[in-house]
């Protein structure tokens, strides 16, 4: 029996993964439209603490004045009535046709001045409703054809647009920070800031770069042939894993948003390894929310919607246990040394060591055995073992 969530566990959901009616482009919805406030209320009964939405998920697309208020004050009073609270908020600049070449990107300055503003308006939502991080994921920032795209001019006005927003949360002293969401590919057939790597790099030449981080997502890495727990690792190291959207993939192929879990299990495992354990040697830790970013698949019913909402929490806790135990065992404490896992913390060169003294030490390179040294084992598919076994709940 898996133990039910609670507020310790941080779970949180985007309204737009339950509230996927199953449309795809092969085939109509399977499914009703969800009301946003219908999703708070049952998210919160299945142990949930936080929602995210896109602007749209809550608002339809182009509602003004009166009517956009009347429908925010509604959501506000849901999260009010279930102490549910919004700790993210992003922008939908991808699906309406407007966007179709992009939205800090596209070749029509109308649509990337428009995109601005959309943005820019959500941004004061954000602050307004509490949230910790505004993610902005570019969905239609891509071309199919190369010769479509100045390439240079759209990685200038891609650093403009985010400047920009980055620049005006500070100006308002708005608590927020943004964080990037890397994808390859879908619905473009390239997508510029593709991995964690590229994302990285534009941050480090931006102007307000010290509030802008990452959202990595497990899926958009794996579409890519990434390892998911690598990449949140790098940007820990960084100090820019700002947020987390978890979910499964199997492999190369389209984005499939599957439960988390239900695609690579056992990179699931070492994903919440360290997010619960952390680094073995220390360093930075991850104590944001646990966000799932996944859709129903389209044959479930509405109880179906549900029941894979709950079945992320589920996961997640069974593999936080295994995890647990996993380091906890004094076996595997054991393999860790043997294997020298825990000698990677220890700096190369000696506190307060020259390098000229580098240098002149010996037993560093002229004195070395190289063949025995290349002798030793280093026992990593005992210490997988074990981890495999943890995994799946034989210890």
């Amino acid at each position: 029996m898996v133990r039910k969530p609670t507020p310790e566990d941080r779970f949180s959901f985007g309204l737009w993964t339950v509230g996927w009616a199953a449309r795809d482009q092969f085939g109509a919805a399977t499914r009703p439209d969800l009301d946003p406030v219908e999703s708070v209320h049952r998210l919160a009964e299945l142990g949930a603490s936080y929602v995210t939405f896109h602007d749209d998920d809550v608002v339809p697309f182009g509602t003004q004045g009166s009517e956009r208020d009347a429908i925010l004050d509604r959501f506000k009073g849901a999260l009010a009535e279930t102490g549910i609270k919004v700790e993210m908020v992003t922008t939908d600049t991808f699906a309406h046709p407007m966007f179709k070449d992009g939205a800090f990107t596209s070749n029509d300055r109308r649509v990337r001045r428009y995109a601005l503003r959309k943005i820019l308006r959500n941004v004061d939502l954000a602050a307004e409703l509490g949230a910790d991080t505004f993610v902005m994921w570019g969905g239609r920032e891509g071309a199919e054809y190369d010769a479509s795209k100045d390439l240079w001019a759209a990685h200038q006005r891609y650093a403009e647009g985010i400047d920009t927003v980055a620049g005006y949360i500070k100006d308002k002293g708005y608590g927020l920070r943004i964080a990037l969401e890397p994808k390859p590919n879908e619905p473009r057939g390239d997508i510029l800031l593709p991995t964690i790597g590229h994302a990285l790099a534009l941050i480090a030449r931006l102007e307000n770069g010290d509030i802008v981080g990452l959202n990595p997502e497990v899926g958009h890495e794996q579409m890519a042939g990434l390892n998911y727990t690598q990449g949140i690792a790098l940007a820990l190291w960084a100090e820019k894993l700002f947020h987390i959207d978890l979910n499964g993939q199997r492999s190369i192929k389209y984005d499939q948003d599957l439960v988390f879990g239900h695609g690579d299990l056992f990179s699931a495992f070492a994903t919440v390894d360290l997010l619960e354990n952390g680094f073995p040697g220390g360093g930075p830790r991850y104590d944001g929310p646990v966000h799932f970013d996944y859709k129903p698949s389209r044959t479930e019913d509405i109880q179906g919607v549900w029941d894979s909402a709950a079945a992320n929490m589920a996961t997640y806790i069974l593999l936080k246990e295994r995890a647990q135990a996993f380091r906890a065992d004094p076996e595997v404490q054991e393999a860790l040394e043997a294997s020298g896992v825990l000698d990677l913390a220890k700096p190369t060169l000696d506190e307060g060591e020259t390098l000229e003294a580098f240098l002149a030490d010996r037993s560093a390179y002229e004195d070395v055995d190289v063949d025995e040294v290349a002798s030793r084992g280093f026992h990593f598919v005992r210490l997988n073992q074990l981890a495999l076994e943890h995994a799946l709940g034989a210890r």
